[in-house]
């Protein structure tokens, strides 16, 4: 089926903002559906799942055969319904954990007051009352009111002392009350002096004697300080109290998930059930809670805090299952399974697993190849990839007669099609097995074909890794031969593609909504600009260069009949049945010839109907100029480009003006000026004409181009004994005393630099002398 259009809704009513906040405990019992607090999974032999525990059908449903008991929904239609657990003591959420501690450094912990002056506090209002305050101001203020709350060790309320509050292993926090005071002051000898029978009487508490000023702030006494925060300090915390409260950040009854993302799976072998890792910590957490509730206040207090130590790191662990500082006691239940936050974050996360990224069908992946006949918006596929990936034609009158013959060919030939689906029974026939005679003469409109892949069917081209948008475009598909996916070299750059065994993937789209938006959207020609900063991305390279390079030198000319075949060699594609006039020949007398320069012009003005006329003009980076004319236009390296009315008139092409990365180049003035199709078309015709003229020319590296000359050697020994001389004489200053020191280095390391300095020049000169050297025809040197 086609998919449906997207229509706005008839309502009046719209979305204007999404507020994320705290969930409270009264949020978490009003969305639940259930009070979870059996920590049986099933009864008896029956193997039902037992009420009010873990897996209650009231939570939703993961088989098949079962209705979910709130909604009555089958488990395709049924979202799944939380449920609940009433933590008998809160615990501390280790994903506010953090946030926790910054309020406790903020407020006092005898009355819970922010630790800020009248003055103080109306200032930070005053700013905090801006409408249009950013993020990042925010962000800032609420370092300042910390800073500032830190140094204070007196509450200016309650005239409390308030100390340092910090981490003290995992998730455990303590109030060192007199870190602020010095060890003289009264008030913190009268507090140790409480101790002191203690000690007398104990000598085991000696080596706590350290410790004494550590108060243990568990989840009960911070629980209840948040709650004493009054309601004109919260925005002092930078929280909004609308949508959470402190007291929120501490967890008394914990969210069960829908049974649908925690689904048990029936073993066959063992008659039984293997339950998922979320549903066993969710059990181990209920026996907790019942243990607590069960021995209560008639069990020793230390036993009771073990339990609570266990409860805390067992909801810790279900949430974050990466929590470090964990004792051994618990490292097994940390390997046993994955918490909430790794199964959202993460490659293999909800996010990137399963929502951005996820496993599809109708693609294909096999290894690239060049092609430069190809237009650069078409990709060549393997025939055998064309008979596997189709597409789902809808017969109408207008292509009925097309399908027909495709239907017949069945999916072994190609062009062919695989499937048939009736319109009305929706039934799907293969047809390889079936009779494909009765069905083509039975073909109705509506029904539809899953053809073959075809010529010209818009195909989404990716290689990963995606680091930018033009790592996946849209192209039109050729079907060719070859066992290899093949396209043109000028779309090398975006993919930061390479023929060294590069694999690339294609997907084909499988509604006329995602092919039109393949196309406009992503197809090459309307992103031939890099999107960062507008230059052009796609454009000649390699041996497009080198061949426009060879063929527009001074001294590159062709007779009729050469010039006449390398002409032909556009003609290709769209330009299949294009007329080309040749223009007059630049040498009559003694042979007719043409130069190179004349056959590069046809790519951008190939008859004089053409009303593509382009002006450029380019100098090289030295801006040499004539010695005759003193004119940069006739410099005797020909390296000053001058195009007037699309006619290369001077310059040898190069990669300044035919690569990608700048808008001073002949492609980009095509883009800009005349649009898309036309630089795509002169792309295509570089592409041809420089892969046929080198063919025939040939280029290829020998040993002789790699082999210094006499004269070449005679320099380099010279550079190297000049090199040598004045590298001698900084050691021979060293340690004569005489060597003048660089800024901020002793004189070793001057000389290292001075010496590392010299052989650097060295060398750049030995470069700059082979460019001289070399002769213009030398293979490395024109690449």
């Amino acid at each position: 089926m086609v998919k449906e259009q997207f229509r706005e809704s008839h309502l009046s009513k719209k979305i204007s903002k999404i507020s994320f906040g705290l969930q409270s405990a009264i949020d978490i019992r009003q969305q639940a559906h259930v009070s979870c607090v059996n920590m049986t999974l099933y009864e008896g032999n029956t193997h039902e799942a037992v009420p009010y525990g873990v897996l209650d059908p009231k939570m939703g449903t993961s088989r098949k055969n079962q209705k979910c008991a709130t909604c009555g929904k089958q488990v395709s239609d049924c979202i799944g319904h939380f449920g609940y657990i009433d933590l008998k003591l809160p615990v501390f959420h280790v994903g506010y954990f953090r946030s926790t501690i910054t309020i406790l450094q903020t407020i006092c912990k005898t009355c819970s007051r922010v630790l800020l002056n009248s003055n103080e506090r109306k200032k930070f209002s005053e700013i905090l009352k801006r409408p249009n305050i950013s993020y990042l101001q925010k962000k800032t203020l609420r370092k300042q009111i910390v800073d500032l709350c830190m140094k204070k060790s007196v509450c200016p309320y309650c005239q409390a002392v308030n100390g340092q509050v910090k981490k003290a292993g995992c998730l455990k926090i303590v109030h060192d009350k007199y870190k602020k005071e010095k060890r003289s002051d009264p008030v913190l000898l009268e507090y140790l002096d409480e101790f002191d029978e203690a000690m007398k009487n104990n000598k085991e508490l000696e080596h706590c004697k350290n410790k004494l000023t550590l108060i243990n702030l568990d989840p009960l006494k911070v629980l209840d300080l948040f709650k004493r925060i009054v309601d004109e300090d919260i925005p002092l915390l930078l929280m909004n109290p609308h949508v959470g409260r402190p007291e929120h950040l501490i967890l008394t009854k914990l969210p069960v998930p829908p049974l649908c993302i925690r689904p048990s799976v029936i073993s066959e072998v063992k008659s039984g059930t293997n339950e998922d890792d979320m549903t066993t910590k969710l059990t181990g957490i209920i026996q907790l809670n019942q243990e607590i509730q069960m021995h209560g206040a008639s069990a020793p207090l230390k036993h009771v805090m073990k339990v609570w130590d266990n409860l805390q790191t067992h909801v810790a662990l279900y949430i974050n299952s990466d929590l470090s500082g964990v004792n051994m006691e618990m490292q097994l239940l940390k390997t046993t399974g994955r918490g909430i936050v790794q199964r959202l974050k993460g490659k293999h996360g909800r996010f990137r697993g399963n929502l951005s990224g996820k496993r599809v069908e109708f693609t294909g992946r096999t290894v690239i190849s060049p092609d430069p006949n190809l237009p650069i918006d078409q990709v060549g596929i393997p025939e055998h990839v064309a008979k596997i990936l189709t597409y789902p034609e809808m017969v109408t009158k207008h292509n009925m007669k097309q399908l027909k013959a495709l239907i017949l060919n069945g999916g072994y030939k190609h062009p062919g099609a695989n499937f048939y689906i009736e319109r009305n029974t929706k039934m799907k026939s293969d047809l390889n097995y079936a009779n494909r005679r009765r069905i083509a003469d039975n073909l109705k409109c509506g029904d539809i074909v899953e053809r073959h892949m075809l010529d010209g069917d818009v195909v989404l081209f990716n290689r990963q890794p995606s680091l930018h948008k033009l790592s996946i475009m849209a192209h039109k598909a050729k079907i060719v031969p070859t066992r290899t996916f093949r396209f043109n070299e000028c779309v090398c750059t975006p993919y930061n593609a390479d023929f060294d065994g590069d694999e690339m993937n294609i997907h084909l789209p499988q509604t006329e909504e995602a092919r039109a938006e393949a196309l406009i959207l992503m197809g090459v020609q309307s992103n031939l600009v890099t999107p960062r900063n507008g230059d052009p991305l796609v454009a000649a390279i390699q041996d497009f260069i080198t061949g426009a390079f060879l063929l527009t030198q001074k001294d590159t000319f062709f007779t009729r009949e050469e010039a006449q075949q390398i002409i032909a060699s556009i003609l290709s594609n769209e330009d299949k049945l294009m007329r080309i006039d040749l223009p007059p020949p630049a040498l009559i007398k003694p042979y007719v010839l043409w130069t190179g320069k004349q056959i590069f012009s046809l790519i951008l003005k190939p008859n004089k109907s053409s009303k593509v006329l382009i002006n450029f003009r380019k100098g090289p980076k030295g801006r040499t100029k004539s010695p005759y004319t003193t004119n940069e236009e006739l410099c005797p390296n020909d390296t000053f480009v001058i195009i007037r009315n699309s006619e290369l008139l001077a310059g040898t092409m190069s990669k300044q003006t035919l690569g990608s990365g700048s808008k001073t180049t002949i492609f980009y003035i095509l883009l800009r000026d005349y649009g898309k199709s036309y630089a795509a078309n002169a792309m295509l015709r570089l592409a041809r004409l420089s892969s046929y003229f080198l063919a025939n020319r040939g280029f290829s590296i020998g040993i002789g181009d790699v082999t210094p000359g006499a004269g070449l050697l005679k320099e380099k020994e010279k550079l190297l004994r000049d090199g040598y001389a004045k590298c001698e004489e900084y050691i021979q200053s060293l340690q004569k005393g005489e060597l003048e020191t660089l800024p901020g280095c002793n004189e070793e390391e001057t000389l290292e630099n001075k010496i590392m300095a010299e052989l650097s020049a060295i060398r750049e000169r030995a470069g700059q002398i082979c460019h001289k050297e070399l002769h213009k025809t030398n293979s490395p040197l024109i690449i």
